[in-house]
């Protein structure tokens, strides 16, 4: 039943072209015509994902669908990039990114995050060193081969690999990246991060075997049941209504445009520039709100979410096929970051042991996300889901700084 449904939006954007839209009945330029179909092609992957047990989304995540569908269509030439257009893209990434960031965090608990005690965030924050030493290893060995905006790349995977998609996102616009660069940083993203997932999910078995050898005790049981008592991302419980809708997308503008006017009294550099800093200020208003009643209120993710896809979708119709010869290239960089990582991880679990549960789950956390993060740490065991959903959220707050941080590297070794 759920096919036939699912086949309308599909059927609508493959013969929105052939409506008459511009002068020539080739190309949309109208920016609300461009609009609605951003709209369409947002929307549709998730709306799939959602009704339909599709194999290829346990391979390319929705929002990744999302980038390719886009980009193909702007490469067939389904709208002109004209001024308006173009004015369109910039001011729907302008209001939208800030606000995004401002969403993703104000559901955060850090008050239990920091509960979580001083080996557990230990474990994290080696995950995350030893994530920004692989990426900054792996760029200097494949330099050679690698193009000359590698860096932007990396840094914006470096940005997801700490947080998420959104935080690749905003690393990368942020250093006003170019449309292949982001193409390049989505692909290394979701097809090495789905064989991260698998690796990671076959090591559970080897945990004693594991912990043995690095003379590690499992996490214990008390902090992770009580974690389990307050687990803080209960936001969704209920469905988002039209009151919560409108409140919600109003804050987040809100919060979004006074970071941005903010950021043009901040000191600018080649990395920390206007947008850099509006992200910056997003991400810190979103940390602040989580201290108040907002983050009782449910249906941030949802919107976010939504807001995610748009943002991808807009970035998408900028972009192009040319360059992708070197994605390969990017794939075996991605690789090679994991495995360096998963050793300077194995390397921290002997020296100041750790049991492979806080290695899997702070490395997934930084990886993957709070989507299948709280599933590897069940798999570990059950009570300690909450730990994976703290961890993952706590990746989010600190993914831009780290990806522009990673950014900043790279520019001083005159990259």
């Amino acid at each position: 039943m759920d096919s036939i449904p699912a086949a309308w939006p599909i059927l609508i954007i493959l013969s929105y072209r052939q409506i008459g839209i511009g002068r020539d009945d080739t190309m949309i330029e109208s920016p609300w015509a461009y609009a609605a179909l951003l709209l369409l092609c947002a929307g549709l992957f998730p709306f799939l994902e959602k009704r339909l047990s599709w194999r290829i989304f346990g391979v390319l995540p929705s929002i990744v669908l999302t980038y390719l569908m886009v980009t193909a269509l702007s490469v067939l030439g389904f709208w002109q990039l004209n001024p308006e257009i173009q004015a369109s893209q910039k001011l729907i990434l302008g209001w939208l990114l800030p606000a995004l960031m401002f969403l993703l965090l104000v559901s955060c608990d850090f008050k239990a995050i920091l509960a979580l005690g001083p080996r557990i965030l230990a474990g994290f924050c080696c995950a995350v060193l030893s994530i920004l030493a692989a990426i900054l290893a792996v760029h200097w060995l494949l330099q050679g081969i690698l193009p000359s905006d590698a860096w932007q790349t990396l840094a914006s995977v470096g940005g997801g690999w700490i947080g998420g998609t959104a935080n690749l996102v905003a690393v990368s616009q942020a250093l006003q990246a170019s449309p292949n660069a982001l193409s390049n940083a989505l692909l290394v993203d979701a097809l090495c991060y789905s064989v991260w997932v698998l690796l990671l999910f076959a090591s559970v078995p080897l945990q004693i075997r594991f912990n043995r050898l690095s003379k590690a005790p499992a996490m214990a049981d008390q902090i992770a049941a009580r974690q389990a008592e307050n687990a803080p991302l209960q936001t969704e419980q209920k469905p988002m209504d039209t009151g919560l809708a409108l409140l919600w997308l109003g804050v987040a503008l809100a919060a979004g445009n006074a970071a941005s006017a903010l950021a043009g009294f901040m000191p600018k550099s080649e990395v920390l520039t206007d947008s850099a800093w509006s992200l910056l200020l997003a991400t810190v208003f979103g940390i602040a709100a989580s201290y108040t009643p907002l983050r009782r209120l449910s249906g941030s993710m949802t919107l976010a979410s939504a807001l995610l896809a748009v943002v991808v979708a807009t970035i998408a119709s900028k972009a192009s096929f040319s360059g992708i010869s070197s994605a390969p290239w990017f794939l075996l960089a991605g690789m090679l970051v994991l495995t360096l990582h998963g050793l300077l991880m194995t390397l921290a679990a002997k020296l100041f042991r750790f049991d492979l549960a806080l290695c899997g789950i702070s490395s997934l956390a930084c990886v993957g996300g709070v989507a299948t993060t709280p599933l590897l740490a069940a798999a570990y065991s059950p009570v300690l889901a909450p730990v994976g959903v703290l961890l993952a959220m706590l990746g989010y707050a600190l993914g831009t700084g780290g990806g522009l941080l990673l950014a900043s590297i790279f520019q001083s070794l005159g990259a």
